[in-house]
């Protein structure tokens, strides 16, 4: 299996570099972050997404926020504005205030030293989310029969991650350890996800993936062709509600209508146990123009409206298992997330 050659992001000599996902699949483009500032534009204009990535990506802007001269106060203020570049993806959140506590302890270290500091909390961030990663992928896998056809969403993978993914690191460690997969990969609209970043991974590594529009999927289901559905998540509630890329609750519904499992791969650090159900999430809403003039192609006539909210919330009773790196929780709900807080990472 010939390993995957993109890096979502590294940091090289002062900087942060991140893939533009936005270029993909036609070209391979990294852009150069000097400052918060250049990350917070990176989130905010999706050339870097997925909940884990954006995470790791606010870790670094930190670093970078103490390498300028703003002292204290201005990675306090980094942090602020990391923190509203996205409001869905709980990831992000998290990151930043675990390099916010980092800061705390960091006494009376300042300059270098400071700016130091966080950047090995940061690289420790990024480490531990591949290693994560894995771990979802061992525990996962063992959901997926040999001969599977598996029904994604969006991208989980290693792009939307620092490193092997969520949803497509179950993939890819069933792959791995020698079951037949077909995966369908939905397009995702609008941005098309699926088509220009899932497709693109599961081709690298030589699983075999064929592209559906995101209205194949019950056609998919009523045929027989579908063993399971499979996705990620930015945001999973204490009742166990989970938001996730717009679609994912249809294909929830249509995978419960046709007795199909329905999976859910997401670190620990998506989980928010202080808000106590989806409907509490905070849905972003995009510009209306991904829709009506994707790509700068106007498709819908002018003056016409569009919504375009970028995530759904998926109920906890239409998900058969929540797949972490702390193991399967079947039926997530509040006691269970708990208890899986609770636990040490194996």
């Amino acid at each position: 299996m010939t390993p995957n050659p993109l890096r979502t992001l590294y940091w090289e000599n002062g900087s942060l570099f991140l893939l533009d996902q936005r270029l993909l699949p036609e070209r391979i483009s990294y852009l150069q972050c000097r400052t918060a500032t250049d990350v917070v534009t990176a989130i905010k204009e999706m050339a870097v997404r997925g909940a884990p990535a954006i995470g790791v990506s606010a870790a670094f802007g930190m670093a970078l926020a103490a390498q300028e001269e703003g002292g204290v106060s201005g990675i306090l203020e980094a942090a602020g504005a990391l923190r509203g570049a996205r409001p869905t993806a709980v990831n992000l959140h998290w990151a930043v205030e675990r390099m916010e506590r980092r800061l705390e302890q960091a006494a009376k270290k300042e300059g270098a030293a400071l700016a130091d500091l966080l950047l090995q909390e940061a690289r420790a961030i990024c480490e531990e989310d591949v290693a994560a990663n894995r771990r979802i992928g061992a525990y996962g896998a063992a959901l997926i029969p040999d001969g599977a056809a598996v029904l994604t969403h969006c991208n989980a993978g290693a792009l939307a991650t620092a490193g092997y993914g969520t949803a497509l690191g179950v993939i890819r460690a069933a792959a791995a350890a020698g079951k037949a997969l077909q995966v369908y990969a939905g397009e995702t609209r609008p941005l098309l996800q699926g088509a220009r970043l899932t497709a693109l991974e599961l081709r690298e590594e030589g699983i075999p993936v064929t592209l559906v529009t995101d209205s194949c999927a019950g056609h998919l289901m009523a045929e027989g062709r579908i063993s399971l559905v499979l996705v990620g998540a930015d945001r999973i509630a204490a009742s166990g509600d989970t938001a996730n890329k717009i679609g994912t609750y249809t294909l929830a519904v249509l995978a419960e209508r046709h007795g199909i499992p329905f999976y859910v791969a997401a670190p620990c650090s998506t989980i928010d146990l202080s808000l106590e159900r989806g409907a509490e999430i905070t849905i972003e809403e995009r510009d209306p123009e991904e829709i009506t003039a994707p790509g700068s192609r106007r498709i819908a006539p002018a003056g016409v409206s569009a919504f375009n909210p970028a995530f759904d919330i998926t109920p906890a009773e239409l998900i058969d298992a929540l797949i972490t790196e702390r193991g399967l929780l079947r039926k997530p709900g509040r006691r269970g997330l708990k208890d899986l807080l609770a636990k040490e990472d194996s």
